[in-house]
């Protein structure tokens, strides 16, 4: 475990250097999220029917969603798509190291560290205008565990999306794909108890529910504390599977590749 936790922590360290574009992006998440919260504001105050969620859950569920904004898997790793670009991976591949747990840990930094940068202050901001309100500890830790189960899918699909760099010039047709349906079926964009109910089991059982839409309503209370361990089982469940699926792709990516005619 010495190599990833190093790797971890020296990728970590190094991404929280970059403290002047997470104060750009706190100010953008911000006036994001203002922008966000008048959209459903204007939505509740039009609506015929009853919403099955409350006002104040969408709220709080809006200014989490800025708050654990980079959390989300938006991108391949820069530096892991030039080294497969130019052919520098094969010096990796000769690494005394599991592959795919490195390139895992620098997922993992990279998603962690701007988090905490910017976080912080877009929570303090909710709070203290009475935008997230406190729901009580038991909801507050299974949200903590909640996100951590999350931050773990998170990694294994933006690994996925670096993976497939291996067989295409660029890579930004597939993890666009990915993204926005993580994006929009995730609940990033609307609160996923706001779509149709015939939609809702097939939301149930698709991956990107437990990046956004679970750890969320966990700390509201819409999903009780109780139902905490089938949350996690199907966040965990599908952190593993997209992780052996990435190391069946990076096997098979070592076994064909071909760098510079060698």
């Amino acid at each position: 475990m010495r190599p990833y936790w190093a790797m971890l922590n020296a990728r970590f360290r190094a991404l929280l250097q970059y403290r002047a574009a997470a104060v750009a992006g706190l100010a953008t998440q911000i006036f994001w999220g203002l922008i966000r919260m008048m959209i459903f504001a204007a939505f509740f105050e039009n609506a015929a029917g009853r919403s099955p969620m409350s006002k104040e859950h969408v709220i709080a569920y809006i200014w989490l969603g800025q708050a654990f904004w980079a959390m989300f898997p938006l991108r391949v790793d820069a530096e892991v798509a030039e080294m497969i670009r130019s052919g520098h991976v094969a010096y990796e591949l000769l690494r005394p190291v599991d592959l795919y747990a490195l390139w895992f840990s620098r997922s993992i930094a990279a998603r962690v560290a701007p988090t905490l940068l910017r976080a912080g202050p877009i929570l303090l901001v909710a709070v203290l205008a009475g935008w997230i309100g406190w729901t009580g500890p038991a909801s507050l830790a299974a949200c903590a565990a909640s996100l951590l189960a999350a931050l773990l899918l998170s990694s294994a699909f933006a690994v996925l999306m670096t993976l497939s760099l291996f067989w295409t010039i660029s890579g930004r047709g597939l993890t666009h794909l990915i993204t926005m349906a993580a994006y929009v079926l995730g609940g990033m964009v609307i609160p996923l108890p706001l779509f149709p109910d015939w939609l809702q089991p097939v939301l149930n059982v698709l991956p990107f529910r437990g990046l956004v839409d679970v750890p969320f309503r966990l700390y509201t209370g819409h999903i009780p504390p109780a139902e905490l361990p089938a949350m996690l089982a199907g966040q965990l469940g599908w952190a593993l599977a997209l992780i052996l699926l990435g190391r069946w792709i990076l096997r098979r990516a070592a076994r064909n590749l071909v760098v510079q005619g060698g």
